[in-house]
């Protein structure tokens, strides 16, 4: 009789003499270059399609700047999204849902105080119908009275029920402090304004801001670009104007100062808010800023998530990020806590941002967050729809695929040195502002004997 025994996990990752030892990681290579085309149509639309053939699809995304100033654009703007696809003199709802269906599409639009995006997919094969039902919204989108009427009331109770999430007013408070009323701050309309909005009002939106000079489209997906580009170019021929797109204003340079106490009555968490102004992806030094920011709070194991999560227990989670416009690029540090714990954990949020300075990432801490840049952003991009959604927001910036393509060298080759100097110059808690939004009645006076924080 035989026996058969198994090693556990935790015995084959010994030896006799001590731990296996992982296995050296490889050279970072450069990355293969795709089949791709990156033109600008005769209409002015930016159009950037590549070859990726994992799956039998393609991934479509159509970013417009659709920037106002207008008191009631913002509103006009969200119906406008959401209508767009409800209806044109060809297609009802009803027949957008079937035409796209056939090829197992789909189609949705969102707006944003800086664009209007349309994005979706369908089967390779469908890439002409899904094209033909985008043009159709564009050129021929129609707002019907009842269409208008349903979704401006779907709006008003999803703004109602936004605008009790403490994360919303967290944000409506940040981007108030950071930009006052630049319209860049207003990223919901208020409910009463949806009520003011008329299809008449929409339709003249959808003539004057919905142009394709100055517009980006990304396809990726099993295609032959050339060809795709060539049906873009057929399909939407009729999509013209002499007229760009609305870029939104430039945004203020920050300004660092005390952060703002916003009172929430009654409320038993509290939201902290912090940001400061940074480097624009398109500069030599960025990649540097951006493993500083992972050393920091970018991720799991940061020094800030370390501090407050795992060490202390103030937060479940806290991050920091970055920001980008056209034309600007902010670092934002975000962590919810419990009333009891804010101030505690709002110091430990800006005493990490100080011991970034003072106390500069190690060799290990930058070649982990490095490591980690280099793998996320290709994990990210591995898919159809992950590397179509990240070109679509490089192509906004005015970047191309061959940045996208060169990234993961140029973090490879960021220096220990360079990552301080980063953290000098961008992480000083000097150099921040923002909010905390929690009950003033239990936090201020906790507040007030720390200092740094304008009570309300």
């Amino acid at each position: 009789m035989t026996t058969t025994s198994y090693r556990t996990a935790e015995q084959i990752g010994h030896t006799e003499q001590g731990p296996r030892p992982l296995p050296a990681l490889g050279e970072q290579t450069a990355a293969a270059q795709p089949s791709l085309v990156d033109t600008v149509l005769p209409n002015g639309l930016r159009v950037i399609a590549v070859r990726k053939e994992s799956v039998p699809m393609v991934e479509v995304r159509l970013r417009i700047p659709f920037a106002g100033t207008e008191r009631l654009h913002s509103a006009r703007a969200e119906v406008l999204a959401n209508t767009l696809l409800t209806g044109t003199e060809r297609r009802d709802r009803a027949q957008f849902d079937t035409d796209l269906a056939a090829v197992g599409g789909d189609l949705s639009s969102v707006v944003d105080p800086e664009r209007l995006s349309v994005g979706g997919s369908a089967l390779a094969s469908g890439l002409d119908v899904l094209l033909d039902v985008l043009a159709d919204a564009l050129t021929g989108a129609v707002y019907r009275d009842e269409e208008v009427a349903r979704e401006s009331e779907r709006l008003v109770e999803r703004i109602t029920m936004a605008r009790s999430q403490p994360s919303v007013i967290a944000r409506e408070a940040l981007q108030k402090h950071r930009y006052g009323d630049h319209p860049f701050a207003k990223e919901m309309p208020e409910a009463a304004e949806i009520g003011e909005v008329t299809p008449e009002q929409v339709r003249a939106l959808h003539k004057a801001s919905v142009l394709p000079r100055g517009s980006l489209l990304v396809l990726v997906g099993d295609i032959d670009p050339d060809a795709a580009v060539a049906t873009v170019g057929t399909v939407l021929s009729g999509w013209q104007s002499d007229a760009s797109a609305v870029e939104l204003p430039a945004l203020p340079v920050l300004t660092p100062g005390d952060v703002r106490l916003v009172h929430r009555p009654g409320a038993v968490q509290s939201q902290i808010r912090l940001s400061a102004q940074t480097l624009p992806r398109t500069d030599p030094g960025y990649s540097a800023l951006q493993v500083a920011n992972l050393v920091y709070g970018g991720y799991f194991s940061s020094r800030l998530v370390e501090n407050i999560r795992e060490d202390k227990g103030y937060t479940y989670g806290a991050h920091s990020y970055f920001e980008f416009t056209k034309d600007n690029a902010t670092v934002l540090v975000e962590a919810d806590t419990a009333s009891g714990v804010t101030p505690a954990a709002f110091w430990e949020t800006r005493y990490e941002l100080g011991r970034l300075v003072l106390s500069p990432p190690s060799a290990s801490e930058v070649d982990n967050a490095r490591q980690y840049a280099i793998g996320s952003l290709l994990t990210s991009t591995s898919s159809q729809a992950g590397l179509c959604a990240t070109l679509a927001a490089l192509g906004a910036l005015g970047l191309s695929y061959e940045w996208l393509r060169d990234q993961p060298m140029r973090i490879a080759d960021v220096t220990v040195e360079q990552v301080t100097e980063a953290a000098e110059k961008y992480f000083a808690p000097t150099k921040f502002t923002g909010i905390v939004v929690g009950d003033a009645d239990v936090l201020a006076p906790q507040f007030r004997a720390i200092g740094g924080v304008v009570l309300p």
